[in-house]
């Protein structure tokens, strides 16, 4: 049975509300007060809670951020009751994280209508999480494997014949194969992050609390960390000399370790995809509102179907161009775009080059059900 918990001073109000969800077929909890009521949101884990605002002592508001503070209660859904049905109130609601907003008087019927399609909108949430979660665990299982072959097969097969030959190589072959081994390391370490992160990115995207907290942030100039970003890439790869940088100082609203994410996976697929002395172009537009960052290379291209298949993980044409990670990559890049309210394009053409920009907002992007009740 749906568990409801009712926070509210007034006796009598509080009662009726508690008579009519019960009434519904509710399992329905009461509070006194802000204090009791955070106990005992904690202890029954309620499916949703109905609170007025004004309270003695701890008022709604107050309650409200409490709970989303807190790990065990930070997603269960919140509707304020309250009669101040003033345009800055329900903001200041809405800026705490509730989500919805109930002014009074009210007829049962419309609370009731409020808890049901809130409640609606939970299970629609969930089921997406599971959907997510099972598309999750069904890319790894089948690309995590291949992905680790390649690197590990190289460190087995460089380990084999150094204990094998060891006698009989000489000291720069040695050299040769332990930083061939190094390499392989350091590729096999990048898989791994790559698909953690991948992991943490898919299940953050159906969590709204998750992603109100990732939106919540100061504006960053952007240039700084896009030329810093890129220029440890392509020294990475060996090609310090291909990096054309033209940046302008735009404001992004991401912090500094996701923006450097989207940098680096988007100059180090152009550094795969691209020959040596090809040039990497990295560029920085601004209007103001928003940011564009891109990265062009002039290396084989992607067939338009390709193209397409970059919002999930898919790796493409492997069996021709054996490069760890790509679809990967930009499918993390494209993810961290959309979570802060932002979108990937590509534009590419076969053994012409490919285009990828990322274009962000400049100022934080409200999450769906922070501009007001629904």
């Amino acid at each position: 049975m749906t568990k409801i918990l009712v926070i509210d001073d007034e006796v009598m109000l509080r009662e009726a509300i508690v008579l009519g969800l019960r009434a519904e077929n509710f399992e329905v909890f009461e509070a006194e007060d802000g204090i009791s009521g955070m106990q005992l949101a904690r202890s029954v884990r309620p499916d949703l809670i109905v609170s007025d605002i004004n309270m003695k002592g701890m008022d709604g508001y107050d309650t409200l951020s409490a709970l989303r503070t807190d790990k065990a209660t930070a997603n269960i859904p919140f509707i304020l009751m309250t009669g101040r049905a003033d345009l800055k109130g329900m903001r200041h609601g809405m800026s705490l994280g509730a989500d919805d907003y109930l002014p009074k008087p009210f007829r049962l019927h419309e609370l009731v209508d409020v808890v049901r399609t809130r409640l609606n909108k939970q299970q629609a949430i969930r089921e997406e999480a599971e959907h997510r979660l099972s598309e999750l665990r069904s890319n790894i299982s089948m690309m995590l494997p291949h992905e680790l072959l390649t690197p590990l097969t190289g460190i087995i097969g460089m380990a084999e014949m150094i204990a094998n030959e060891a006698e009989s190589l000489a000291p720069a072959e040695l050299r040769e194969f332990g930083n061939d081994i190094k390499l392989s390391g350091v590729r096999l370490h990048r898989l791994i992050m790559n698909f953690l992160v991948y992991a943490q990115i898919e299940m953050m995207s159906v969590q709204p609390e998750r992603v109100r907290a990732l939106r919540a942030v100061a504006p960053l100039p952007a240039a700084g960390p896009v030329g810093t970003a890129a220029r440890r890439k392509v020294q990475d790869a060996g090609r310090a000399s291909d990096l054309q940088l033209d940046l302008l100082d735009g404001l992004v609203a991401m912090s500094e370790s996701n923006l450097t994410k989207i940098v680096e996976e988007l100059v180090d697929n152009a550094c795969k995809f691209s020959a040596s002395g090809k040039p990497v172009v990295v560029r920085t537009l601004t209007d103001g509102s928003w940011t564009e960052i891109s990265v062009s290379d002039q290396g084989r291209g992607m067939k338009p179907e390709h193209v397409d298949n970059i919002g999930a993980y898919v790796q493409f044409e492997r069996r021709i161009h054996e490069q760890q990670g790509s679809g990967l990559g930009l499918a993390i890049v494209s993810r961290l775009a959309e979570l802060h309210g932002g979108q990937l394009t590509i534009t590419s053409q076969p053994d012409m080059g490919t285009t990828v920009t990322v274009h962000l907002p400049a100022q934080p992007i409200p999450t769906p059900g922070d501009n007001g009740p629904n």
